[in-house]
């Protein structure tokens, strides 16, 4: 083992005895909650099988998604007014209440009380995801915190890739286990982190509550920091690539006459390569100036995209998913952790906004990569691959270091 090699190796381990009891806790709820997170996975073939139309599915999809992108945008707010826990043990509880009587309203004669139970489902099931990076930044040491936020992904990609085996086996016994396992997850991560978690303050820019103007005026200085609004368009340019990965490839592998298992073996290519090198590849990348990790990776990862239109062979769908891999795992910890750089006065709304807008770009990129297939075919990928480059130097300009709105009037 070379001396390079044993450093990271040794600054992986040592992240991981760094990291506090609570941090491994938020880790763990985490874990958790993502293997029963099967309400947007599943929405479309739940429903089909529930005698709705697809069109009626379609729509309760959106539903879902533009509840998960405001959901991101309270859970910052709530952050930032109740403090970390209160906001994760309320959203998972209230995810659970809806998921549970989900089964109940799935007729076609309650679409309509249906659809708002959705959009309540995908608001409350993601507004801790920006009271858990606020926590996880808050707990972690700071010469950690990028590893911290490679841990999470490592706990989301994990439970993403274990969540449609306990699926599979759910909806061999009855279609409703899926809604209520989920409901038990997210239960399941409000108690561990009502029980393990700090009951950390909400920040305050002083002692006094935050009047009405102070709280417009905070979101009015995030849209003056240019530098912010830049990264912000990175990640969603980065968001919309990623997604072509679930859209745009399993349509370009069945058009070019391959079985749909070679799709299963990308995903699982693609999960393995995640668990097993992220951490490694992080313990390099976060010695990185974070403008380099955020512009290669992005621009990594439009090529790994773009590599898909280099020809139809499994050889070449495997290895462009590598390289694709690759970027992601440059450039995700530090733009994730990105965020959490900003004062604790702001943080909340600053990680959250950064949530909503991947959250948007998620939501955006099914229909999008859908609409690229059917007007340029393989074309799709030289526009993931100029999209990738576009979106590095957006990386580029908003996370080099300077002065700032925020750090100026904070």
């Amino acid at each position: 083992m070379t001396t390079k090699e044993a450093g990271a190796a040794g600054g992986v381990l040592a992240s991981v005895r760094a990291t506090p009891r609570p941090v491994r806790y938020l880790l763990a709820g985490v874990l958790v909650n993502q293997l029963g997170a099967f309400a947007q996975t599943f929405l479309v073939l739940y429903l089909t099988a529930r005698q709705f139309s697809i069109g009626q599915a379609g729509i309760a999809l959106t539903c879902y998604s533009a509840g998960a992108v405001l959901g991101t945008l309270l859970g910052g707010e709530l952050t930032h007014r109740l403090g970390p826990r209160a906001t994760i043990v309320s959203a998972m509880t209230a995810s659970a209440a809806v998921l549970a009587v989900m089964p109940m309203l799935s007729t076609p004669g309650l679409f309509g009380v249906l659809l708002v139970a959705i959009g309540a489902a995908g608001l409350a099931t993601q507004c801790y995801r920006p009271a858990a990076a606020v926590l996880l930044s808050e707990l972690m040491p700071a010469e950690h915190r990028v590893m911290a936020f490679s841990m999470m992904r490592i706990a989301l990609n994990g439970g993403a890739a274990l969540a449609p085996l306990i699926a599979a086996g759910l909806i061999l016994v009855d279609w409703d286990l899926l809604f209520y396992f989920d409901a038990v997850s997210a239960l399941a991560y409000a108690v561990v982190a009502r029980l393990t978690l700090p009951a950390m303050a909400a920040p305050r820019d002083d002692d006094e509550a935050e009047s009405g103007d102070q709280k417009r005026s905070a979101y009015a200085v995030m849209l003056r920091d240019g530098r912010y609004l830049a990264f912000l368009a990175s990640v969603l340019l980065g968001t919309l690539i990623y997604v072509q990965y679930v859209v745009a490839l399993p349509l370009k592998i069945t058009s070019e006459g391959h079985p749909a298992a070679l799709y299963s073996i990308v995903l699982t290519t693609a999960s393995i390569i995640l668990v097993v090198s992220e951490l490694k590849i992080t313990s390099y990348v976060k010695n990185w100036v974070p403008w380099a990790a955020g512009a290669v990776g992005t621009a990594v990862m439009g090529l790994g995209a773009a590599g898909y239109g280099l020809g139809s062979h499994a050889v070449v769908i495997v290895v462009s998913t590598a390289v694709f891999v690759l970027g992601v795992m440059i450039s995700g910890p530090t733009m994730f952790a990105h965020p959490a750089k900003f004062p604790a006065s702001v943080r909340g709304r600053y990680v959250g906004t950064h949530q909503a807008t991947f959250g948007l770009g998620s939501a955006l990129g099914p229909t999008l990569g859908v609409l690229a297939w059917g007007a340029f075919g393989n074309g799709v990928w030289l526009l993931c691959g100029v999209l990738g480059l576009i979106g590095g130097w957006f990386a580029l300009v908003g996370m080099r270091e300077g002065k700032n709105p925020v750090t100026e009037t904070v």
